[in-house]
């Protein structure tokens, strides 16, 4: 297999070019560090600086992963939206446990995250699915995510039949099929890029009400 298209290790110029980055502080409070990376990383992205991926295991335990978006955070947990009749859906709901991980290029940053997975009131589900755009809303209730499709035009034929039911006012209601869940962190580990491999990782466990955190070597 040819290497031609993988971009080459830095030299040891490159590493001087891009000079030292700040170190991870120490934190009792992940979730407030998070939140302060995070708006770091809207402030640097080009988009979407709260995508992530969402690490899943099907029902013969083989792995699954794949980009979603982040649309809440808080001491309760990370929470996203979805069909919940797709492929994570289902598998949420049989092995209600994750992984998530965040990776901001501009930065060099990650954050990995583990946790049992619930789903979230009905009312905030509401809420949300009401902030979207009418013809995002329609989308969802004419997407079966995740299963076989005759062709593309078969969904763009429901979503106009949708279309002409729904129009594009305020009341167009969410699915029962749609939710949203929440990750509730069991530990999170924050890493900062370094020159020469000498990364930063700083991994805190829950405790209790609390925070334990322990420094890792790269």
């Amino acid at each position: 297999m040819s290497s031609s298209v993988i971009p080459p290790t830095p030299s040891a110029a490159d590493y001087a070019d891009s000079g030292d980055r700040p170190l991870i502080p120490e934190t009792a409070d992940p979730i407030a560090l998070f939140a302060r990376w995070m708006a770091d990383a809207r402030a640097s992205e080009p988009n979407d600086a709260n995508a992530m991926s969402l690490a899943t295991v099907d029902a013969d335990g083989n792995p699954d992963v794949r980009i979603v978006l982040l649309k809440g955070v808080d001491e309760t947990g990370f929470t996203f939206f979805t069909n919940l009749e797709s492929a994570k859906g289902r598998q949420l709901a049989a092995h209600p446990n994750a992984a998530l991980g965040f990776h901001w290029k501009s930065l060099r940053r990650q954050v990995r995250v583990r946790g049992s997975i619930t789903r979230v009131p009905d009312a905030e589900a509401d809420a949300y699915f009401a902030s979207r755009a009418p013809q995002s809303r329609i989308s969802a209730i004419a997407s079966d995510q995740s299963r076989p499709i005759a062709n593309r035009a078969a969904f763009e034929q429901r979503i106009a039949e949708l279309s002409t039911v729904y129009g594009d006012g305020p009341d167009i209601p969410r699915p029962e099929f749609w939710g949203g869940l929440c990750l509730a962190p069991t530990e999170i580990e924050f890493w900062q890029d370094q020159a020469f491999r000498m990364h930063d990782r700083l991994k805190l466990y829950r405790k209790g009400e609390g925070w334990i955190s322990l420094r890792l070597y790269p």
